[in-house]
């Protein structure tokens, strides 16, 4: 199985929700392709109730808290009342512009776990940090700390996404992928005691680039950006990753 999570970040007006559901809604779906939509916290409901079978539907952050005087934020309770699936933590526009750290998306993994809601952890490097060779070192301490304290029994996806790839255009090479996502699962296994993770790349995906950037058996699928928000180009992409010869 392949899976394909894409992520909306702050688009679509309710139009262009209701013709997103429509144009999903007429493609054929590669049987070996899971698929799945952070979507903002207002369409959740409505695309649970059109989409569910065919996606699975969350959304892109949760609040560290349960419940208090936080102005704004959604709990992982809240959303569990609304089926929420899963949820993105630690996304690096999270990090890098609300200057989330590691003790707090840490927080927002473990709501999720205590609401029955799995979380996908965003982990990446930036330029600078690649620049500089530490991204080994910043993946280490992404994984650990934001996954401390977590019940061995839970279930998790990560999503490796370098920060300098993200709607930029800009991808590393399939062996930097492939080097990195392996890195990744050896800390997942060493430092976490999890083996079999589910691990995706994320950073420019698109249909074009698809099947060379995933092709590395270590790579488990895509979080998809830009092009999650075509229905078409979206479901194209899980296609050509079915295609990837394993």
């Amino acid at each position: 199985m392949k899976y394909i999570f894409g992520n909306w970040k702050e688009n679509n007006t309710l139009s262009d929700v209701n013709a997103y559901i429509k144009e999903f809604k007429k493609q054929s779906l590669p049987t070996d392709v899971h698929y799945g939509l952070a979507v903002p916290y207002l369409y959740l409901q409505k695309m649970n109730k059109k989409l569910s079978k065919k996606c699975e539907i969350g959304v892109q952050n949760v609040s560290f808290s349960e419940k208090g005087e936080y102005t704004g934020e959604i709990s992982a309770k809240m959303l569990s009342d609304f089926f929420c699936s899963f949820s993105l933590v630690g996304h690096s526009e999270r990090r890098q512009k609300f200057k989330e750290t590691n003790e707090e998306i840490n927080q927002k993994v473990l709501k999720c776990f205590e609401n029955g809601i799995m979380p996908i952890l965003c982990v990446g490097e930036t330029k600078q940090e690649k620049d500089e060779g530490k991204t080994k070192k910043v993946l280490k301490t992404q994984l650990t700390k934001g996954l401390s304290g977590i019940p061995l029994s839970k279930q998790f996806i990560v999503a490796y996404e370098p920060v300098w790839a993200i709607g930029t255009g800009l991808t590393p090479t399939p062996k930097e992928i492939e080097e990195n996502i392996k890195y990744v699962k050896k800390v997942l296994e060493e430092n976490i005691k999890k083996i079999g993770i589910t691990v995706l790349y994320g950073g420019s995906v698109n249909p074009q680039n698809a099947k060379e950037l995933l092709n590395a058996s270590c790579v488990d699928g895509a979080l998809v950006g830009g092009a999650s928000l075509n229905a078409k180009k979206f479901v194209d992409i899980g296609k050509n990753l079915a295609n990837v010869r394993r």
